[in-house]
């Protein structure tokens, strides 16, 4: 009898977590502490001064985890794009989303809007970026712009993914609230 009341109370946590998990206030979704590598991880097409085996670099990982750090849990925008540009790896689409990130929260949409760009480039697939490049256009009142970004989104990783979530969730709100993310 104990087995079967461990197994039920398992299967209720479990129950419970799942339906739980969906009620999580993603509209942050800071995605990871770890860059991910880039879009196109080709040896042949790795040229000498490629930055993007940077990757794999304990220093570069150590760094770019720090400016994560300073950016989610200090919340010291300046610092962190300082941090994220000392890393001479602007061109890998996670360090550049960061410093779009960043320039947003302090207000510089326009420069904000040049690194969002410049990571898509980098990776024209790296969900956080659309989805962080979402939520500033509707900052910006672009709700049809942020509503494009959302479709990307679902391209990339269907609608279960928390970046999904985060920005649909975002544009279910009224608009002029002035909320920012």
């Amino acid at each position: 009898m104990t087995k079967i009341a461990i197994r039920l109370l398992t299967l209720a946590m479990f129950a419970t977590a799942m339906v739980a998990g969906p009620m999580v206030n993603v509209a942050k979704a800071a995605g990871s502490d770890t860059p991910s590598p880039p879009s196109d991880s080709s040896k042949d097409k790795k040229k000498k001064h490629d930055k993007s085996s940077s990757i794999e670099d304990q220093k570069f990982l150590d760094g770019y985890r720090a400016a994560y750090a300073t950016i989610y849990d200090r919340h010291d925008y300046t610092s962190a794009i300082g941090q994220l540009k000392a890393l001479g790896h602007d061109n890998v689409a996670d360090v550049a989303n960061l410093i779009g990130y960043s320039y947003r929260k302090l207000g510089d949409y326009k420069v904000s809007q040049v690194w969002y760009e410049r990571a898509l480039q980098a990776d024209p697939n790296h969900v956080r970026t659309w989805q962080y490049y979402g939520l500033w256009q509707l900052e910006q009142g672009n709700r049809e712009s942020a509503q494009y970004h959302l479709g990307r989104i679902k391209q990339i990783c269907g609608t279960d993914c928390a970046e999904y979530k985060s920005l649909a969730m975002a544009l279910e709100q009224p608009a002029g609230t002035g909320l920012v993310y």
